[in-house]
């Protein structure tokens, strides 16, 4: 199930919505797919997003993939969709896999995250 987002608008004070999402290099040990191949495919998969920061994402939102350890790393890239996995967490946040393009390497700056690795900002 594909999550369906209204028309692409700025908010006021012309900020844009940003999906920023974290590839922390120890999942990976897990299984989880790394930053570099998270970049690569465009596909960030399973994060955890609560309706309320799904209702806040329009098309064509920015997408902040961050590695936030020692070796940091941010990309920026623009939301293409966001695709239902059929799971869900122990809270009843549904897992979705994140879908983006126009993928770009820019220079580090950290971001706050909720405890799952996600955050909606305005910026």
């Amino acid at each position: 199930m594909e999550k369906e987002h209204r028309k692409s608008e700025l908010r006021k004070g012309g900020k844009i919505t940003t999906l920023v999402i974290h590839a922390p290099d120890y999942r990976v040990k897990g299984g989880a797919k790394s930053f570099e191949a998270i970049f690569e495919s465009g596909i960030g998969p399973g994060y955890a997003i609560s309706q309320k920061d799904l209702s806040r994402l329009p098309p064509d939102s920015k997408v902040v993939l961050l590695r936030k350890d020692k070796n940091q790393k941010r990309a920026e890239g623009r939301l293409v969709k966001l695709v239902f996995t059929g799971g869900t967490i122990p809270q009843g946040i549904k897992r979705y896999d994140v879908h983006f393009n126009d993928r770009k390497l820019v220079p580090y700056k950290a971001e706050r995250l909720n405890r799952f690795g996600v955050a909606v900002i305005d910026c």
